[in-house]
This record gives structure tokens, sequence and C-alpha cells, in this order.
């Protein structure tokens, strides 16, 4: 059965499919899309993953999800997303580091980081919704996709949308605010259909100049008029990014189980490393479908909006200041893809209400009975910046498996408040995408600080070969990351954050 969409917000009556949703991207009104209901996941269907390859899994959950594709398709598309171009045939493996410990490497894919996971999947899907569309004569236009990023978002959609048909892309960073490694990867992508623009801000600048477009309505009638373009989005906030993440957890569980890091229908925690919320909300839907999850582990850095909000149900960024950290794509204070959750916590008036107090007073809290409903499927802590430098220090020395500043704030939290359960630690980069700051954790220099000399002259890819040389072992450079100082940089303009910014970089790029 093919299942419909709603929108959180309650202002789009219309039930897109999965194909029309993910096009859209984002409901009228700023909502955002979500199941009207869950599947059900029985537990010898969970076990049964374990006998086929990952692309098979991921069809089998968008089967569940009642996806408009048909089955045979929907193998091809995933054979396609999850084959030659990762570097572990298992796609996305997990490794018990120490016991009761278990890290899920998301960061196989061409660009080193988990957003891989779903942003090699989606671009297909995307395009075989606007071929299916097209082939109904419902759709005549073409799809311009708008992306802020933090940092890896970015580079991945880039890779998945380049020289696709009937797409061009834009993606908008905050200039200064990424690691000179996912900067090169982002300004040195291939494609004839990309664009790249820096900000002048910060990640909320960037995602709220991006929001602003997609709300302006005379935007949007000038790329339909002068270029037939209509807007949609990859950001986590379209739900075609989403449902990939949701199929790993599956996939993750059977193969704790295969290897014995849990008996069959016993429960494991889960903890993520938390920016736009997006990656946990993705646990919380395999949770409720049935795959054995007891309690979410929110794992915030110094940026921690999130776990303030865990622990008193108040989101409140009015007077907060934004924080530079050493895991830059958690640097986000306003983190989206809650309000999905709060719309299966509270509906939609509720989440009408909290996010008109967001837009308006930059702060919202939930009711009671909500707030008991969210403690009680989810916990969260968080790391500064030094503890997540020191953790992968200590981890490294303990164990020898080095890990990036993200994987570390979740380890350190998952450490903190880990039960008898197994615990499930989500790894959401290779640790090379982070090299200067890996070097300042095995060196014993605060985040504050500069480099000892002898590393400051070089670049970041000679860094990486640096700190591959000292780690030894499996700590190995991606074919992607090692080959980025040979490639030319094309992209290097900054604009102004806000809405005009944003407008004005996108036209002049589509008049060029």
């Amino acid at each position: 059965m093919t299942t419909r969409y709603i929108d959180t917000r309650g202002l789009d009556d219309t039930r897109p499919t999965f194909t029309e949703a993910v096009v859209k991207g984002i409901a009228p009104g700023g909502g955002l899309y979500v199941p009207e209901a869950l599947p059900s996941l029985a537990p010898e269907n969970l076990l049964a993953l374990w006998e086929v390859p990952y692309a098979e899994r991921a069809a089998r959950v968008f089967e569940l999800f009642g996806v408009d594709v048909a089955p045979q398709r929907i193998r091809e598309l995933m054979a396609q997303a999850y084959g030659a171009q990762w570097d572990d045939e298992r796609i996305a493996p997990v490794e018990e580091v120490v016991p009761g410990l278990h890290v899920l490497e998301l960061w196989h894919g061409p660009t080193s980081a988990f957003k891989d996971m779903a942003l090699q999947c989606m671009p297909l899907f995307f395009s075989e919704a606007i071929s299916m569309q097209q082939a109904r004569g419902t759709l005549h236009d073409d799809f311009l996709v708008l992306v802020a990023t933090s940092g890896d978002t970015g580079k991945a959609a880039l890779e998945g949308f380049a020289d696709r048909a009937h797409t061009r892309i834009a993606v908008f960073y905050p200039s200064g605010g990424v690691s000179d490694i996912q900067r090169k990867q982002m300004v040195t992508q291939r494609g004839d259909n990309v664009a790249v623009f820096g900000v002048r801000g910060n990640f909320d600048d960037c995602q709220n100049a991006v929001k602003a477009a997609f709300n302006d309505a005379d935007f949007n009638r000038r790329l339909h008029d002068r270029y037939s373009l209509r807007l949609s989005s990859a950001n986590s906030i379209n739900w075609g990014r989403l449902l990939p993440q949701i199929a790993y957890y599956a996939s993750a569980y059977v193969d704790m189980v295969a290897a014995g890091g849990v008996v069959a229908g016993e429960p494991i925690d889960v903890c993520v490393p938390t920016g736009n919320f997006g990656n946990i909300l993705g646990a919380y839907y395999a949770k409720h479908m049935g795959v054995p999850i007891e309690r979410l582990l929110c794992a915030s850095n110094t940026n921690k909006v999130l776990s303030d909000f865990i622990a008193s149900g108040a989101y409140d960024i009015s007077s907060r200041e934004f924080v530079m950290t050493p895991s830059p794509s958690m640097d986000i204070l306003i983190s989206s893809n809650l309000e999905r959750l709060l719309y299966h916590l509270a509906g939609p008036e509720a989440v009408r209400q909290w996010m008109a107090s967001l837009a308006e007073q930059g702060r919202f809290r939930v009711d009671r009975e909500t707030f008991t409903s969210l403690r009680g499927c989810m916990s969260g802590d968080w790391v500064d910046n030094d503890e997540s430098l020191a953790t992968i220090r200590r981890v490294f020395a303990e164990t020898g498996y080095l890990m990036d500043p993200h994987t570390a704030v979740a380890w350190e939290v998952a450490e903190r408040l880990r039960s008898s359960n197994p615990v499930l630690v989500v790894s959401t980069a290779h640790w090379a995408k982070f090299g200067a700051d890996v070097c300042r954790a095995l060196t014993g220099v605060a985040y504050d600080e500069e480099l000892p000399a002898e590393y400051r002259s070089l670049t970041g890819v000679q860094l990486l070969e640096r700190i591959a040389a000292f780690a030894g072992g499996d700590a190995y450079i991606p074919r992607g990351l090692a080959e980025l100082d040979a490639l030319p940089e094309r992209f290097g303009h900054v604009v102004d954050a806000g809405r005009d910014g944003v407008e004005g970089a996108v036209q002049r790029w589509l008049d060029s």
C-alpha cells in the first residue's frame, strides 16, 4: 500500500506520496512531511536482513514505507546508491571497540561522512520522481536544489546531484565555519550544474536565508518564469534524506546480533552526535518500527541547545551565543528536524504555536505532557571543545581506534550515560575530515591554540599524511580526500547572510 505524507504544521492537506514529498522538499507554510503511519518491522523480518547485502536491506525498509516506486526499480536504484563508490562492501559496518561499546561507521562513502548514506540514495529517487511525474504530464519544469550546510551535507549533496538530468544545485556554507578539508571538498566539486557560495555568518544564518528563499513567492515566480525552475531541498528537512537513515539502524542491529554483541530481541541504546536532529530522528523511527532500541542518547557539543531542551523542555536561542567547535557539523542552534519529533509527541497545532514562538521570540517551552513524553524516549548530555579532543586522544591511546571530533562527542556521552545495555555509538565522519583538530588531540594542544609550528605550514592533505604516519595501523586517508590538493578550486564567492544574499547569488549564477 502506498504511504501518504502529512505536514507537521497541518497546513497542507494534499497528502503527497513519497515521490511527491521528495520533490516538494518542504510543505507550504514551512512544515515538514512525515508519514501518516509508521510501518511495523516484525522481529523475524528484522533478523532476516542479516542474510542480504546492505542495498537489499535498504530496499526492504523503503518497501515497508510504501514508497511509490516499483519494487524492482527500488532495488536497481539501491544497487547504484550502495555500490562500488563505497570503500567497504558492508557499507555501514559496526565495530566493537571495547566490550559493550560498538561504533556504527557511516563514513565509508565517497565524501567520507555519514551524509553519503542518504545523499547517494536520495538524488536517485529525486530524479526518478521527476521522471515519473514528467511521464504522467503533471510536471514540466526542472529543479534547483538549494542547500544550507554546516560542512558535510554540502559536499555529499554536490556529489549526489552533480550532472544529474533536470537538476541544478547551489550550496551555501558559513565562510570560516567549516574545516579546511570540508571547504576544499565543496569548492573543488566537479559538475556543470553545481555552484558553491560562502556566507558571511554561521550555519543558522545560511539555513534561515535558504528557508526565506523557499518562502519568497516573488523569488519562486522569477525562477519559474525566467529559468523554468522550481525549488527543492536536499537538507534533512526533506523526507528523502530521513528514510535512508532509518535503514542503517535496522542494519546495525542485525549486524550486532550476528557478531554476538547483543542477543536477538534484547535492547540496545543508541548515542548520536546531534546538530540538526535528523540522524537521531532516524533512530527514533527505527525504534517505533520495532528495532529493539531502548534509549536514545542525544550528544551535543558546546552549542548545547538540544541537550538543554531535553533537560528542561525549554528551547531558547534568544540570547544564546553561537560557539565555534571542533565538531562544526553540529554547530547548529536551530535544529530543524526537532519539529518532526514534536509533531509525533504533541500534534500540528502545538507545533505551529511553538515554531511561531521560535521565529518571533527565539524560544518556546513545551507543555508538561509533551516534556514527559520527550524524557521517556530521550536523554542528553554535552561535551565541551577540549573534552572532545581529550576523548580522541584517550580512546586512541587505549584502543588504537582513531575517531573524528563528532564521534568523540558521542563516545564521551555514551560512556557517561551508558546502562547495562550495549551501546551503539554513531560515527558520522572519517577522522581525516578534521585533520587539524585530530592533530591537536593527538599532540595535546587545546582547541583554541595554534598547532605546533611544524604542522602550521602543511596543507590539509599533508597534515593528514603526517597524522596517518603517526597513527599507523588502519589510519588510512580516503582517496577523495588525498587528492584534494591537486584539484582546482572552482568556487570562491562569499555573499552576505540573509535572503537577499542567497537570492542574488543564485540569480547571478543562473544568468552566467
